[in-house]
């Protein structure tokens, strides 16, 4: 028998198998679709979440011995069910989800689509992609296990995938995005084109250019981005910024200069899970201005490193702003808003909720430097 076998229950860092304590939720051994029998059992290496889906890595044993690597994938689809929906359909129990995995050898790179089956017991679509699905020499696979494999089933394998599950170590990053089922359940008819979740109209931003607002510094993400490095050391001086003229103003923003330029280093973006967006720092010179804008669907904070400047809060939105002078603003976008004027400095915190109303002005003598986190509103 294999000595890891007997640890995954008793090492502390292997509580994990008992419960899975994740950003939002609890996540209990059982429910791993092998499970439903007592001779499986699994080494969970890595679990990675965003939005609303998961991916988690790792081995599995059988019968007290090693036998295959393995992916799985849950995904609880809200995003899908609106795409769907603006169709009048529904998403029923299938979905299928695309994977492109990104080992650090380049040739075991793979892409493939598979399908994903609504599991009661999680309420979400899962599916376990095993690198092998052949039983040992001299032993066989349990039949409530048997039952559950196939092509396209809920523990299935992907063939062009074998190399790159070889070495779950090297295996340090994928793309994945989800689609409809195409043929309607129950009744069958072909759906010609399916809606995807595959981030959407998402961006991050690399500093391909130093021109200011340059459009090659705007990449475009077709897929989700998941990442297994378990750890960043990061210098922000040594991470270019992307620089903008008049960032959130439209042209007839009375603050719109031809110098009015800032510059933002993107620190880390699709890197982050859950609903982190982005976090980076901002660098903004005196008497430059980032434009008042309004908050949609995400939520942002600024935490004030250094400097000091004037920070635009929308009217009524923190009730410990109101004894600060109220200003008309130009908020991108929307027009004209009532705002509160409030001063920031070192250690001042801005957080906007969805809905609410930021921008900053830079109305000292030093560089205003600040880190901001986007998030995608819960």
């Amino acid at each position: 028998m294999d000595d890891i076998y007997n640890l995954i229950h008793s090492k502390p860092e292997n509580e994990v198998f008992k419960v899975v304590f994740f950003p939002d939720r609890i996540y209990h051994e059982q429910y791993l679709n092998a499970t439903v029998s007592s001779r499986y059992r699994y080494n969970v290496r890595e679990v990675r979440s965003k939005h609303d889906f998961t991916v988690l890595k790792g081995e599995v044993y059988l019968d007290g011995h090693y036998y295959t690597n393995f992916i799985r994938v849950e995904y609880r689809a809200s995003r899908l069910v609106e795409t769907a929906r603006q169709h009048k359909r529904f998403i029923r129990n299938i979905v299928h989800c695309w994977i492109h995995l990104l080992p650090e050898a380049a040739e075991a790179e793979a892409s493939a689509e598979f399908k994903l089956h609504y599991c009661e017991w999680i309420a979400a679509y899962q599916a376990e992609i095993w690198q092998t699905l052949e039983a040992p020499s001299h032993n066989f696979h349990d039949i409530k296990v048997k039952a559950m494999m196939g092509k396209h089933a809920e523990i299935t394998r992907v063939k062009s995938f074998t190399q790159a599950l070889s070495n779950l170590g090297e295996l340090q990053s994928l793309e994945i995005s989800f689609r409809e089922h195409n043929i309607d359940l129950p009744f069958g008819y072909r759906i010609n084109e399916p809606t995807w979740d595959n981030n959407y109209l998402r961006t991050h931003e690399s500093p391909v250019v130093d021109t200011p607002s340059a459009p090659e510094n705007t990449i475009r993400n077709r897929n989700y981005f998941i990442s297994f490095q378990r750890g960043w050391y990061l210098q922000a001086k040594h991470i270019d910024p992307v620089r903008y003229r008049n960032a959130m103003m439209e042209d007839h923003n009375p603050e719109t200069e031809p110098d009015n330029i800032l510059g933002m280093r993107w620190l880390l973006q699709r890197e982050l899970g859950g609903n982190l967006i982005y976090f980076h720092q901002v660098e903004i010179e005196p008497g430059i201005v980032e434009g008042t804008h309004h908050h949609i669907g995400s939520e942002e904070l600024y935490y004030i490193v250094s400097g000091t400047g004037t920070a635009y809060m929308g009217e009524h939105d923190d009730p410990n702003t109101e004894a600060f002078p109220t200003v008309e603003r130009e908020v991108y976008m929307i027009g004209k808003k009532r705002c509160k004027e409030v001063p920031v400095e070192s250690g001042s915190i801005i957080y906007t909720k969805s809905g609410g109303i930021h921008g900053i002005k830079n109305n000292g003598t030093e560089t205003l430097v600040f880190v901001a986190f986007g998030y995608h509103s819960s």
